[in-house]
């Protein structure tokens, strides 16, 4: 099957996802927690039902793996990865930061990926080998360095409070580093702003795939760097994250490898 087709439904799902988030961020709706302070909506749960379905109907042989129902379907080659709210915090709060995410990874590669900023209209949109674009225009990365130029974005651990890999230390590394670093709660919009050259660089941990599917390949197709912390190739199933322009990466890296700085908790 043509690439375009997997890349239309996929849009079509993420705009009809992205429609109810406009409706009812301003609403009422159910709050539940997965953890002390990881909530899940009612909206999270209709908008991967829209996701899911439409999907479904269009590639019934394809496999999914879904932040609220996890993996779902048996399939040797084509597996969807979709965040259908990322930013859970910020729309539950009516903080108008948070986006739709959806990917399709092609025995073990992500082939394509969407992430739509729903309160904003943007579109961002990525195919292997094609490039990466917002709303139809092909974008890159910036070229801005050194890191001490540079505007990071990053973010935190639910369980910031109980464990120690929590981040601070190396925020607190960057924030001496470079010009400012900004932590807006969705990890799939910070990459997309890296990919369209807004931000210069992102790093995090503890994150899923559905985190950051779509986002690594838009970052990658606009010119940028995807590693790891520790400088290999990232694959979405790592937790460790570090993504830029190219031309800050190794100046990020260094940091990321300095060792721990003891936040006690």
């Amino acid at each position: 099957m043509e690439n375009s087709a997997f890349l239309d439904v996929a849009i079509a799902a993420a705009k009809a996802a992205g429609a109810l988030q406009r409706q009812r961020v301003a609403g009422d709706f159910e709050v539940s927690f997965k953890g002390r302070v990881d909530l899940v909506t009612e909206v999270d749960r209709a908008c991967e039902e829209i996701i899911v379905s439409r999907l479904k109907a269009a590639f019934p042989g394809h496999c999914f793996l879904a932040e609220e129902r996890g993996a779902e379907g048996e399939c040797a080659s084509h597996k969807w990865i979709i965040d259908p709210l990322d930013g859970t915090t910020n729309f539950a709060h009516g903080y108008p930061w948070f986006c739709v995410s959806i990917a399709l990874e092609v025995d073990g590669e992500i082939l394509l990926g969407v992430v739509y900023h729903s309160m904003m209209d943007q579109l961002f949109t990525a195919v292997r080998g094609e490039g990466a674009y917002l709303n139809g225009q092909r974008i890159t990365v910036s070229a801005r360095q050194p890191l001490r130029s540079s505007l990071l974005a990053t973010g935190f651990p639910y369980d910031v409070a109980s464990d120690n890999e929590n981040n601070f230390g190396n925020f607190f590394r960057f924030q001496l580093a470079a010009r400012g670093i900004r932590r807006a709660g969705a990890a799939a919009l910070d990459l997309a702003y890296v990919a369209l050259g807004r931000l210069d660089g992102y790093w995090e941990c503890k994150l899923k795939p559905w985190d950051v599917a779509a986002g690594t390949l838009l970052v990658r197709e606009a010119g940028g760097t995807v590693t790891n912390h520790a400088g290999e190739p990232h694959s979405v199933y790592d937790h460790r994250i570090a993504a830029s322009n190219g031309a800050i990466h190794p100046e990020m890296l260094e940091i990321l490898n300095k060792g721990p700085i003891e936040v006690k908790l």
